[in-house]
């Protein structure tokens, strides 16, 4: 028994070691296959990295390639130039002020004249038969009041006496106060004829120069007509002019009485007329959203013409200048002018408020942020959102 018992124990020992064999094994296999399945993933997957990249490439390769410029302010110091006319500081039409003829003319268009100088002379045979039966009148009414007088003297004597009674002498002294009275009517009417008999005188009415003549020699003078082409002269002070024009609301905080000015004629080139702001309207046209501008213009040599075609030039300083942007960059659509702004590849349409058109340059008022990218020659593409591909911009050799 006991060497049955030591072999058993003999043969024992090796059983531990086929169960540790055993116990491995399983583990073996799963590596095994996980490294399988890696390698096979590893095949089917590398290819589909490789196709998608392709694709990613092959789509940023076809996205449209666009063409930015930064938004950059202009410069704080900018002319602003409106158009305008020329205007006399003072001008009138002047009328006749009796019914007539004319009788002579003295001074023609361009004639420099003083106020108060003869200009024409009017013939008044109406007016002066008038004036003649007014005074006959007055001193008809004048010989009634003296009768009056006398007689109401006479009745206060005889009243004192108690040879009349006093409503007789009240009477008398009413009738003397109505002949006072006509006589004061008579005298106003004699004066009224008086004054229409000085204006057979056309005179100036201030210095100035005769800028139209609307007169002959035996016209027939009508002093009811005071249309628009029935004056005899035109006056105007053109010692001075003045010019309106309309600043831009985006400009009216800048403008201010007193501000200088330089008038530009295109018949005087490179010459500038000094001026200065007058006044202005304080408030904006609804329509135009612009200020009345009056600018007063010196002109004692004369060179300068009312009605003459002119550039008003301010220079102005702005606190916070405009955006420029290449003309080439804006949008005009149905919603109003747009222009495309790229972010991170991506198209963001921006709605603007645009202020002067310098032909290859706009101004932008608002919608633009500063150093933003805005695109050139924008397409039908440039929408909401759109993906693109920004060019590499080249550098400026200057």
């Amino acid at each position: 028994m006991n060497e049955s018992s030591d072999n058993s124990s003999r043969y024992a020992k090796p059983a531990p070691r086929a169960g540790v064999k055993r116990g491995r094994a399983p583990l073996l296999w799963v590596a095994v296959l996980v490294a399988v399945f890696a390698i096979l993933f590893g095949i089917g997957l590398l290819p589909r990295l490789q196709t998608s990249k392709a694709i990613a490439e092959t789509a940023r390769d076809t996205l449209p390639v666009v063409t930015v410029v930064p938004a950059k302010r202009g410069s704080p110091a900018t002319e602003l130039s409106l158009p305008g006319t020329l205007q006399p500081f003072q001008e009138t039409p002047v009328y006749a002020r009796t019914n007539g003829y004319v009788k002579r003319w003295l001074v023609d268009i361009g004639a420099k004249v003083k106020a108060g100088q003869l200009l024409a002379e009017i013939e008044t045979p109406e007016i002066d038969q008038e004036l003649k039966q007014a005074i006959a009148t007055r001193a008809q009414v004048k010989a009634n009041l003296d009768l009056a007088k006398i007689t109401a003297d006479r009745w206060q004597v005889l009243l004192k006496d108690k040879a009349v009674a006093q409503q007789e002498v009240d009477e008398k002294f009413g009738a003397l106060e109505a002949r006072k009275a006509d006589l004061a009517a008579a005298q106003a009417s004699v004066e009224r004829l008086q004054e229409l008999q000085q204006f057979q005188h056309v005179v100036a009415p201030f210095d100035g120069v005769i800028t139209a003549r609307n007169v002959e020699v035996g016209w027939l003078i009508n002093a009811g007509s005071s249309g628009p082409n029935n004056y005899l002269y035109k006056v105007a002070k053109t010692q001075i002019l003045r010019l309106y024009v309309n600043v831009p609301q985006s400009h009216t905080r800048l403008i201010r009485p007193d501000m200088p000015a330089d008038i530009l004629i295109a018949e005087a080139p490179g010459k500038a007329f000094p001026g200065k702001v007058l006044r202005f309207s304080g408030a904006l046209d609804p329509q135009s959203k612009t200020l009345l501008t009056e600018v007063q213009v010196p002109n004692e040599h004369g060179e300068l013409l009312a009605g003459m075609y002119a550039q008003v030039r301010f220079k102005l300083t702005q606190a916070e200048p405009a955006i420029l942007l290449p003309s080439s960059t804006l949008i005009v659509r149905a919603t109003g002018p747009q222009v495309a702004a790229i972010q991170n590849n991506t198209v963001r349409v921006r709605k603007i408020i645009l202020g002067r058109d310098f032909g290859q340059q706009i101004e932008v008022l608002s919608g633009v942020a500063e150093n933003e990218m805005i695109v050139i020659n924008p397409t039908d593409a440039m929408r909401e959102g759109a993906q693109v591909k920004v060019a590499q911009s080249t550098p400026d050799k200057k």
